[in-house]
């Protein structure tokens, strides 16, 4: 018995190494190709060359490229997420907590909203209203757009967990004399705190990976986002793809920070809702 399980360990962490490997290669390859000129790369774009041969420059040329984009990103990215946030946790507490008429009409209709198409289907109709609300070529098109599309999700989440926090302890902050907002600020941010984590993260990548929108809404190179920059990058000259790969090395640097400081809380999130069902 021993053996089969050591067999069985062996066989699984195989299969494990073969995932990690297909899952980084990608990453692997971008930031040999990013030290190459465009002659290395045609002959040997799988492996580094030696020390005297790697193009420091092209990691310059794509921070000054990407720079800018990925400013627009981190705030059109961290502003959406904020707005989607407090609206969605005003709203599911309003839900959770309280009856009223039309409550589940309400709610419903909400969760039923997830099934409308996305925005490609609705891209002319969304440009129109932004556009008669004065927003093309504005950061703000894209946070608004990003808050409202995390809602529904955020929304359906939170309200399992506001419904499973104890009804006395919003009984004793009332007898204290905690509003409303109090009673969220003290009892219902600490104790969802790592839903909420998990929901910033998800939020974060949608908005922060977001095409479709900021390529039809956005015309000044200047307020570009990164997905758009990159794109433009790429079909705009002769592709040169050393800064090429440089500049995509230096846009995935925020994402692969915010996992490191963050996945404690992602990972936690998942486990609470995987517990609570």
């Amino acid at each position: 018995m021993a053996k089969v399980s050591k067999t069985r360990e062996g066989i699984k962490h195989i299969i494990l190494c073969f995932i990690l490997a297909f899952a980084f290669f990608p990453l692997y390859l971008m930031v040999v190709v990013s030290f190459k000129d465009n002659i290395q790369f045609t002959r040997n774009p799988w492996f580094f060359d030696p020390i005297s041969q790697w193009h420091w420059e092209n990691w310059v040329e794509g921070w000054n490229t990407v720079s800018n984009y990925i400013a627009n990103s981190i705030v059109t990215s961290v502003g959406a997420v904020a707005l989607s946030l407090t609206m969605a946790t005003l709203a599911s507490y309003v839900v959770a907590r309280y009856r009223f008429p039309g409550k589940n009409i309400f709610y419903y209709g909400l969760i039923a909203s997830m099934f409308l198409p996305g925005s490609a289907a609705t891209l002319v109709t969304l440009f129109t209203l932004l556009d008669s609300l004065h927003l093309i070529n504005s950061l703000w098109a894209l946070v608004i757009c990003g808050a409202v599309g995390g809602q529904v999700v955020a929304v359906f989440i939170l309200r399992q967990f506001i419904e499973e926090i104890p009804k006395e302890l919003f009984e004793s902050a009332q007898i204290d004399g905690a509003g409303h907002i109090q009673q969220i600020v003290h009892i219902v941010l600490p104790m969802s705190g790592s839903v909420l984590g998990t929901l910033a993260i998800m939020q974060f990548l949608g908005v922060w990976n977001e095409l479709m929108l900021p390529l039809v809404t956005i015309r000044d190179d200047a307020m570009r986002t990164v997905p758009v920059g990159l794109m433009m990058l790429d079909g705009e000259y002769v592709k040169r793809w050393g800064p090429l790969m440089a500049g995509y090395a230096i846009s995935s640097i925020p994402l692969i920070i915010l996992f490191l400081f963050t996945m404690r809380f992602f990972v936690k999130g998942l486990a609470a809702g995987a517990v609570k069902g």
